[in-house]
């Protein structure tokens, strides 16, 4: 075959070769395309963390507030963390729809009974709390019950939810994947000064 036959060939096999797939695309029910839509963000999911203690715990609940906020605002939590992630002042609706979407993940995990008792994470606050060495060996040496009757793990939750300054946090984000990387660990470190702070009050 001269290369001028050969040339003037390739576009009729190319053609082929594709008329091929498409075949075999709709003899098996791919004649139709609909683009993946995203989750609704109202409608509760299973969210599990890979961590433990305090981090796993807040893991799960900036993933399930993110949830609630997106629901409140009536977009998708992809573009919640998008429009976030853009940079710029946030909008009093979104600073106010993840606040109260934090704390409905705090009630939520109550009453699925997921909220681990606050005396779990006591060990975890102090190691990272600025106490002097008696009144931290006194609030070890505290039974778990006592701590438990005191300190309820939800309250803690959302007093550092209303302790943190969403606002600013917001508005430092770079990009969509910042919205968690920045958001948990400001909970975590609420979290233990919230439960350190409490802790002496018993002491």
């Amino acid at each position: 075959m001269t290369g001028a036959l050969r040339r003037a060939s390739m576009p009729a096999v190319a053609l082929v070769l594709v008329a091929g797939v498409i075949g075999t695309q709709l003899a098996n029910g791919g004649g139709t395309f609909e683009p993946l839509r995203t989750a609704d963000p109202c409608v509760a999911r299973d969210v599990t963390s890979q961590s433990d203690g305090i981090e796993g715990l807040t893991e799960r609940l900036v993933l399930l507030g993110i949830d609630g906020a997106a629901c409140r605002l009536d977009v998708s939590r992809e573009a919640l963390t998008l429009d976030l992630g853009q940079g710029g002042d946030p909008t009093d609706a979104q600073v106010d729809a993840l606040r109260e979407g934090l704390k409905a993940a705090v009630a939520r995990m109550e009453d699925d009974g997921t909220l681990p008792p606050s005396s779990e994470l006591v060990d975890e606050a102090l190691d990272s709390a600025d106490l002097n060495g008696f009144l931290e060996a006194a609030i070890r040496a505290l039974p778990d019950s006592i701590v438990d009757g005191a300190l309820k793990t939800d309250d803690v939750l959302v007093r550092a939810i209303d302790d943190l300054d969403l606002r600013e946090l917001l508005a430092n984000l770079d990009s969509q994947d910042a919205l968690n990387d920045q958001l948990q660990p400001a909970i975590v470190d609420a979290v233990k000064d919230s439960l350190a702070d409490r802790l002496r009050d018993l002491v």
